[in-house]
């Protein structure tokens, strides 16, 4: 097959990806969300360099680089631009661009960013960008008349301004805010404007994702490839679920981690008026489950999206206990870390945990927030059948009498594709990989795995879960793939180890 029909293939709308291995990819990204989107635009071309006459509020940093004004940032020493700087991701590289993209991005401002983009179409890699949706990816999925968490520009992409699309659209954004369904229209359209849509195949489902075979000799046998097989299907607009193989020099895991809800683990959690996510709530609403004159709601949880279910719950006079494991003063809440001029809704819940502290009173509830009472520093031991939730603090346990519980504790990624579901690539390879408490362990500035040469990982699988910062994975994955195709001449033409009969994808 010669490169230009599989070009051709490839690229085509509505192409069907070939089942046969004999496709090898430079890059296949697996997840199409912001953190796959952002990956492509810098693979497709798309570099920043310091932009002429640029600003910033770090004067060592912008010495550092008009120290070299006319190389990009992708052939940079990310490590020496790092030093000394401080945000609120744990990995520089993400800091960095983020001070970069949006200076004094932390005090809400919407200062202009100090760097330029140029389409230079030689440094292209050839990639995939593999999603089960659309572009945009579990923005899709969310729950549309729910505010994001971030400022709308902390949001965009590069080369796009989220508030120039807004207003071209003639829609306005509330208090410098924007709804999933609007985050997840730019991301879609952010894909088609700047020409990336031909990388991506939507409606796919990876389902294994493993070494290639490579050499075989006598003494050890088989021994594993440099390249990756990566494995799945694809829904066809008829329904059809078509088998898909391709070969993959480097495999980038952008899945986020909203595919499977966090459960509690405890007695009962299966029982029907038991639900794990927002919009499960929102359909018990509309199917008149509960109102004002229910039992109350219990949420369990105290991160945005128990937030947003508090405020629901509330602003229908639903009343509400709300359990949580931690103390309300905790720093890791997610309360303490939020401008309150900035969320004025999260403050006031954050508000009522504080001062609705178990003040039942005959069966009602008192307080500044009548039909609220918040149980912190408690843990839920078991749902029973008869509607009753029992509860374990430090006074001993209790029991409530609910309508329904609603538990939004967090997410797991379904890495179910990869071995062990991923968790020998965590930081502890004993637990399973969550954004939190156990990562994807990543060399820091190229986000390769520490564990897998040629598989990286970016966004929430790192512990970037603000889109702000999962930029930063994109930036640290390009430069290392640029930095070694101009080490190497380019990349390999045949490095799958597969037949010469086998094509590659490649510049």
């Amino acid at each position: 097959m010669s490169r230009n029909t599989l070009v051709d293939m490839l690229l085509v709308k509505d192409r069907i990806l070939p089942n046969d291995l004999c496709v090898t990819v430079p890059v296949v990204i697996i997840g199409n969300g912001p953190s796959g989107i952002c990956l492509s635009y810098l693979l497709s071309g798309y570099t920043p360099y310091l932009a002429p006459g640029a600003t910033h509020p770090n004067p060592l940093l912008l010495r550092k680089l008009e120290e070299r004004p006319d190389v990009s940032l992708l052939e940079q020493d990310l490590e020496y631009l790092s030093e000394g700087l401080e945000g609120r991701s744990s990995n520089p590289a993400a800091v960095l661009f983020d001070t970069l993209l949006l200076p004094d991005g932390d005090f809400g401002q919407d200062c202009a960013s100090s760097l330029q983009w140029r389409q230079e179409r030689e440094r292209s890699v050839p990639h995939l960008v593999l999603g089960k949706g659309p572009p945009g990816g579990a923005w899709h999925a969310m729950e549309g008349s729910m505010r994001t968490i971030s400022l709308a520009n902390w949001m965009e992409l590069p080369g796009l301004k989220l508030k120039d699309w807004v207003r071209d659209k003639r829609r306005n954004l509330r208090n410098d805010r924007a709804t999933p369904a609007e985050i997840a229209s730019y991301y879609q359209h952010f894909a088609s404007e700047t020409g990336l849509q031909s990388n991506f195949v939507s409606h796919t489902v990876v389902t294994s994702v493993r070494r290639a075979l490579g050499s075989v000799d006598q003494e050890h046998g088989e021994r594993p490839g440099t390249a990756w097989e990566v494995r799945g299907y694809q829904k066809s607009s008829e329904g059809l679920e078509l088998p898909f193989a391709v070969s993959a020099e480097n495999v980038v895991l952008a899945t986020g981690t909203h595919d499977k809800p966090a459960r509690l683990g405890v007695e009962g959690e299966d029982l029907p008026f038991i639900c794990h996510s927002f919009w499960e709530f929102e359909a018990a609403i509309a199917r008149g489950q509960v109102d004002q004159h229910s039992d109350p709601v219990l949420i369990v949880g105290a991160g945005l999206t128990a937030a947003d279910g508090v405020l629901t719950a509330h602003h229908l006079n639903t009343p509400v206990c709300h359990a949580f494991r931690r103390a309300v003063t905790d720093p890791a809440l997610i309360f303490n870390q939020l401008p309150k001029v900035l969320y004025p809704e999260y403050h006031k819940v954050h508000q009522m945990m504080q001062q609705q502290q178990q003040q039942e009173v005959d069966g009602g509830f008192t307080g500044s927030y009548p039909g609220y009472v918040s149980y912190p520093k408690h843990r839920v031991v078991a749902f029973k059948p008869d509607h009753k939730c029992v509860l374990e603090g430090a006074g001993g346990q209790l029991v409530l009498k609910i309508s329904m519980a609603l538990v939004l504790i967090g997410a797991h990624p379904n890495l179910s594709f990869l071995q062990d579901s991923g968790r020998y690539l965590g930081i502890d390879p004993q637990q399973p990989i969550s954004c939190r408490g156990n990562p994807v362990d990543v060399h820091p500035f190229t986000y390769e795995s520490v564990q897998e040469p040629g598989l990286f990982a970016m966004g929430p699988l790192v512990g970037d879960n603000f889109v702000r910062f999962l930029k930063g994975g994109a930036l640290g994955i390009a430069s290392t793939l640029s930095k070694r195709r101009s080490k190497e001449g380019g990349l390999s033409e045949d490095s799958s180890g597969q037949a010469g009969s086998c094509s590659s994808l490649d510049t």
